[in-house]
């Protein structure tokens, strides 16, 4: 006696792998998500490779934990994939403060975000 599986929300040729508490904004993050969005899964590594943004690492490393999902979990063919959609979430904020003077403070936020990542395979046109 166990639960009853959930449906699926995604699509039968679609795979997504989510990342969570990245310790960077949402808005950098979104940057180099947009970057990928849209391309081939292939391109979309070569381009997060060369990147120079720190937190390429971390979007690689999650479009390459997709690309194994949809590969072994939905047995969807890993040439002819691309990434369908990557969307950016707020998540928590850390609040520091920074001494100032006349024993005043200044808040500094820290925010931390997630990402998702979903491939979809498409079929070529013959």
């Amino acid at each position: 006696m166990g639960k009853p599986k959930r449906e699926r929300k995604l699509g039968e040729d679609q795979a997504q792998a989510i990342i969570r508490n990245l310790r960077v904004s949402p808005q950098k993050l979104n940057l180099v998500a947009a970057s990928i969005r849209g391309k081939k899964v292939d391109k979309a590594l070569a381009d997060l490779t060369f990147s120079r943004k720190r937190i390429a690492i971390d979007v690689k490393k999650t479009l390459e934990s997709a690309i194994a999902n949809a590969e072994n979990n939905h047995s969807l063919d890993v040439d002819t994939l691309v990434v369908s959609e990557a969307y950016v979430g707020k998540n928590l904020v850390m609040k520091r403060f920074r001494a100032r003077a006349r024993g005043r403070s200044a808040r500094i936020l820290k925010p931390f975000s997630m990402l998702t990542v979903v491939v979809k395979e498409v079929q070529e046109p013959a």
